[in-house]
């Protein structure tokens, strides 16, 4: 009951924000909620000029950082808010003024249980960035190495708990009482969204995604991922490399200092081509913030909190279906998503290819500069509803990187396309893929890990087998001895054929 009336109290104080902001708008998008959005336009406080997503970027701003992060991650959901709202979502980020630097100083140190003092020989009492999650220091560590010191906000952990069993409690309401939301599995996308928050309340694990970043470019001499001091880094202190030189989007000031935008803007599809298609695991909050280009023209990315990951299967149909719509042959693209079993084998492949026709073709007719793959899959992933393909989170989160990625490009070089530079890349990885030596590589190296995995549970079965005889177990002894020696085969059977066809 407690639970119950703080959820709701806490509910109403959201439901004045949106209002006071003119956000309440999504009410009227669900069926079934035409008296709560009728009450919504009645005490919403009007806000001329501004568009909708404007709003209700501003009003999740205001309600704190769990919200600010759902609001990102609505911005890969074209399909249920609008390309409108998306394009706006896209953009929320939020900065709040820095915390004094004796509230930080006590963090670090109760991290590390020593003096700041010994941990850093100089350190600079104002923040460089302060956002609601963390906020950023510079310092230089003893060893004389400049670093860039990222501290999580006390108690943000517990705010963004808080909020996140709220978000549950309002799904699974939502669940009950409004049929029509359960198409949607609001539960469902809650729980993802809270697993992928969680992850950002631990540094080390976004330590570790920069390691394998770094180490998947380790020979690139044109992209540089910043170095983790591990010795300083800890669950609520990340310490990086400092990164020196200027943000991405900055074209002036990098001309003045001798960078070709061009060059830049090649690299940078060369290297977001590699992240997707080649190691599958991509840095997936490309803004202008987060890519510099550092004094010798490298691209060096900061901040891995939010991580891509792709395996081949997906990687094998992604490339298809983006080199399908790029030449046009809709037949493919239909043929690629029935292949991958993304759409149900009852529904109509021609009818698939006609719906990615069109949108295809208006896409397409743009001039090149202008064309935006981000946008062309956005439409796609809306108009699949309609043939009962599932949600695939792996590719709406690539989809807005994608869209960043755009961005990124068009303000280094309005007059050329990302994707028609990624292309000839595109084209090379599928004709290795398809060559019958690859083909041959990738199944034996299927075949070595399946194997080991065959091992490893056999072991496993050994030593369980080896418990149950050395105990005095009562089901174990009414069972005939054949019947004993059945079972155990037929139990093997299975495990086999789930290690060999999962």
């Amino acid at each position: 009951m407690l639970d119950f009336a703080r959820h709701v109290l806490r509910l109403g104080r959201i439901g004045w924000t949106l209002a006071r902001h003119d956000a309440l708008w999504p009410l009227e998008l669900a069926q079934g909620l035409e008296t709560p959005a009728m009450l919504a336009r009645l005490v919403s406080r009007k806000r001329p000029g501004r568009r909708r997503g404007e709003r209700l970027a501003a009003a999740l701003r205001d309600l704190g950082p769990t919200f600010v992060k759902f609001g990102q991650a609505l911005s890969t959901r074209a399909d249920l808010l609008g390309e409108d709202v998306a394009d706006d979502l896209a953009d929320l980020q939020d900065h709040l003024p820095a915390l004094p630097f004796e509230t930080m100083r006590k963090s670090i140190e109760e991290q590390f249980d020593m003096p700041l003092g010994e941990l850093f020989s100089d350190f600079d009492t104002e923040a460089a960035a302060a956002a609601s999650i963390a906020q950023v220091h510079l310092a230089r560590t003893p060893e004389g190495a400049p670093v860039a010191v990222k501290i999580l906000r006390p108690g943000i952990e517990q705010a963004i708990a808080n909020d996140l069993r709220l978000f549950l409690w309002v799904a699974r309401w939502l669940e009950r009482l409004a049929p029509f939301s359960r198409r949607l599995h609001p539960v469902d996308v809650v729980q993802t969204f809270a697993e992928s928050v969680r992850i950002e309340m631990d540094l080390r694990l976004e330590a570790a995604a920069a390691t394998e970043l770094a180490g998947n470019f380790s020979d690139e001499e044109h992209f540089r991922v910043p170095s983790v001091d591990w010795r300083r880094t800890s669950r609520r202190v990340l310490t990086l490399e400092r990164v020196e030189g200027l943000p991405v989007d900055e074209v002036d000031a990098l001309r003045a200092a001798g960078h070709d935008p061009d060059a830049i803007m090649a690299v940078a599809a060369e290297v977001f081509f590699k992240q997707v298609f080649r190691d599958g695991f991509f840095h997936a909050d490309m803004h202008a913030g987060n890519i510099f280009v550092a004094p010798d023209g490298a691209i060096v990315p900061v901040d891995f909190g939010i991580m891509g990951r792709l395996d081949r299967p997906t990687r094998e149909y992604l490339a298809e279906m983006l080199l399908g719509f790029l030449s046009r042959d809709y037949d493919r693209v239909a043929a690629v998503h029935f292949r991958a079993g993304y759409v149900p084998a009852d529904q109509s492949q021609a009818l698939f290819a006609q719906a990615a026709r069109s949108i295809g073709e208006p896409i397409l007719e743009r001039p090149l500069n202008e064309i935006s793959v981000a946008r062309l899959l956005r439409q796609l992933f809306r108009i699949t509803a309609q043939f009962r393909m599932e949600t695939q989170p792996q590719l709406l989160l690539l989809q807005k990187t994608m869209l960043m990625a755009e961005g990124m490009g068009r303000r280094l070089n309005p007059d050329v396309n990302i994707w028609e530079m990624a292309r000839p890349l595109i084209e090379d990885w599928m004709l290795d893929r398809l060559h019958p030596v690859s083909r041959a590589r990738h199944a034996a190296s299927e075949l070595r890990g399946r194997m080991d995995r065959f091992f490893v549970t056999m072991d496993r079965i050994d030593r369980a087998l080896e418990r149950i005889a050395e105990s005095e177990s009562t089901r174990r002894r009414g069972i005939p001895v054949q019947i004993q020696g059945l079972l155990g085969g037929l139990a093997l059977l299975i495990l086999l054929a789930a290690i060999l066809f999962d």
